[in-house]
């Protein structure tokens, strides 16, 4: 996420961004036309006098045309309006051409070579001013940059379009894990209240703990790696509670280090998945096997339950539908596109989740 950028700064920046980029804009034309003439100074002096037009055109067009008329329903006045700044620019730069840039360089040239003779300055001005090969020349100098400014442009809102979309999509899915995990937790309180149980005051401190977790802790783009884990570890305590002595699980961790940073609440889903589609739906005794391991800066998270016997009969993609593994998935598709992996294996007694992810390679979501 970038860092907050005050408004009258923001306004600078794009400034200077845009003043940098018409500057190499002269000094690449500069280079380009300066070759032809008798000097780089008055290549300068000529260039300068049509940047004024590829500015006029690029503003016009990239500020006013397209925001305004691009996405009315109606398309006649954008295309009307569209043609008309070509047309137009077109025009002014050859006018600038007869009336001012082509006596400078013919003077010049003159200077040097009293014999020269341009046929580009033969003729009546309306000659000059309709001739196809200049106005050709003209429409194609005058839209290369600014077309090249516009191409960036377009970039520059699709990509901020995309990081809006993505960061709104994350949102909402990051969203959905409080209810879901709510819910799940609060159905297990349930249950020991409906028993009396003495433990239920243990389970409210654990969900409370849990729940700050995730509505304060859990707000940023990374956490650190120990701290997620350690949230685990306190929904596994709670899960221990409820299940009791016919609940075996373990629990093995290698690596954990507190350099280590990860996306929020990838792990967590992961586990509750296991507790809610293993234990949870197996008369009698179940159980869990959890291992992390990280390795230069490489996590593999592997996670296995005991199936319960019936669920042989039910549909076999039921297990990895479920709305905490597709939260997950969707969430490391964005943040982690080219840097995970996730399985999901199933087999007659057993569920199992595998993610391999590397830690360092999370992409930064623009605010």
């Amino acid at each position: 996420m970038r860092p907050n950028v005050y408004p009258d700064q923001q306004a600078r920046l794009r400034i200077l961004q845009h003043a940098a980029f018409w500057t190499a804009v002269l000094i690449i034309l500069t280079v380009i036309y300066g070759a032809g003439m008798p000097d780089y100074w008055i290549a300068i002096g000529v260039v300068a006098l049509f940047l004024p037009i590829h500015i006029a055109y690029f503003y016009s067009i990239g500020y006013i045309i397209i925001p305004k008329f691009f996405h009315k329903k109606t398309r006649i006045e954008f295309f009307t309006l569209l043609f008309a700044a070509v047309v137009l620019s077109t025009l002014a730069f050859r006018l600038v051409e007869i009336f001012i840039a082509d006596p400078i360089i013919y003077n010049a040239v003159k200077k040097t070579d009293p014999t020269f003779v341009w046929k580009k300055m033969d003729g009546s001005f309306w000659d000059q001013l309709t001739k196809p090969v200049y106005l050709i020349s003209a429409f194609e100098q005058t839209n290369i940059f600014v077309w090249i400014a516009l191409s960036v442009k377009f970039f520059k809102m699709w990509f901020e379009r995309r990081q809006a979309a993505m960061e709104a999509e994350l949102n909402f899915l990051k969203g959905q894990l409080h209810p879901h995990f709510l819910f799940n937790t609060l159905n297990n309180l349930y249950a020991l209240t409906l028993n009396q149980s003495p433990q239920s005051p243990s389970v409210v401190m654990g969900l409370s703990e849990i729940l700050r977790y995730m509505l304060y802790e859990a707000n940023t783009d990374v956490v650190g790696l120990e701290r997620d884990i350690k949230i685990v570890e306190s929904y596994i305590e709670l899960e221990k509670i409820r299940y009791g002595a016919r609940l075996d699980i373990n629990f093995s961790i290698n690596g954990l280090s507190p350099e280590f940073k990860i996306a929020p609440l990838l792990i967590l889903p992961l586990v509750e998945n296991a507790f809610k589609h293993g234990a949870s739906e197996q008369v009698g005794q179940a159980w869990i096997n959890i291992d992390l391991r990280i390795k230069n800066k490489y996590l593999k998270f592997k996670i296995s339950n005991s199936r319960p016997e019936q669920d042989a009969l039910k549909d076999p993609k039921s297990h990895h539908v479920s709305i905490g593994l597709a939260n997950v998935r969707k969430r490391l598709e964005i943040l982690y596109p080219s840097a995970h992996q996730l399985k999901i294996l199933e087999e007659d007694e057993m569920f199992a989740v595998i993610l391999e992810l590397e830690l360092d390679k999370k992409i930064e979501i623009a605010a």
